[in-house]
């Protein structure tokens, strides 16, 4: 039986691969489950960030719908038991993690696969990809956090109209647009998604770790509470070695080397 997740591991960071490649990597409940503890054994074990990516032509189509085919269900599946099993906890774990988890996108992104690349911290993306919020095709809502983080990507307008139309939209108009950090040529995405990820790896990563918890806070914090927080989160960097380290090597003009602590 062919592994649904494929893990490599480098001395300080993890690659992630989703490995359904002839059902465009779509989730089922074994990848759903595979997927998330190859998540937690990369932040139990040490790893400094993660690189999530999928094998074959597509990243990933979402939900494996030959699951829920109606003609072989006595009665409606339960969605909502199915994302508070298994999306929102995928989504929960990525957003938790206190370092950068890197997404490359290498085609299709649909449905819950495009959402599931819009909750890691950065995305990139290959021209030929497309990000489809396909959901309205079968009558349901963007899920995997995806009514939370269009809008707030794109705004109200651009949500809507991705939600409403399925309309697919290509990788570079993503980046032109907000929605991904960058649109690269096909045949350099991996390259630069891999030596991007080394270099959070080998970086401040306590303070990089911070940074992604605090600009996910100020979503919901007031500008007052929010000012309170970036004190404390600076007080913690602060005391840290990554920051004495940093000073030290500005001012001897020479390379850092941090630990991330």
């Amino acid at each position: 039986m062919t592994e649904s997740i494929l893990v490599q591991t480098h001395e300080n960071w993890t690659e992630i691969t989703l490995n359904r490649p002839d059902r465009l990597n779509s989730f089922n409940d074994e990848m759903h489950l595979a997927l998330r503890s190859a998540l937690e054994k990369a932040r139990d074990s040490g790893a400094r960030a993660i690189l999530l990516t999928g094998a074959g032509r597509g990243f990933c189509a979402g939900q494996d719908l030959g699951d829920r085919d109606p003609s072989k269900m006595t009665t409606p599946p339960d969605l909502g038991a199915t994302v508070r099993t298994y999306y929102a906890p995928l989504v929960r774990l990525i957003r938790s993690l206190e370092f950068p988890v890197v997404c490359a996108v290498n085609g299709v992104a649909a449905g819950a696969g495009a959402n599931l690349a819009l909750a890691c911290d950065v995305v990139l993306a290959a021209q030929s990809a497309k990000f489809i919020q396909s959901f309205s095709k079968v009558g349901l809502i963007p899920d995997t956090g995806g009514s939370w983080h269009l809008p707030r990507l794109l705004g109200e307008a651009r949500a809507k109209g991705l939600a409403f139309t399925a309309q697919p939209l290509p990788a570079q108009q993503a980046e032109d647009w907000g929605l991904i950090w960058k649109a690269l040529p096909d045949d350099d995405l991996m390259t630069e998604a891999r030596t991007m990820t080394a270099r959070f790896a080998n970086g401040p990563t306590l303070g990089l770790g911070l940074s992604k918890a605090a600009i996910q806070a100020s979503a919901t914090d007031t500008l007052d509470d929010h000012l309170d927080l970036e004190a404390e989160y600076m007080k913690t960097c602060g005391e840290s070695a990554d920051y004495a380290e940093g000073v030290s090597a500005f001012l001897q003009k020479r390379a850092p080397a941090f630990k991330g602590a």
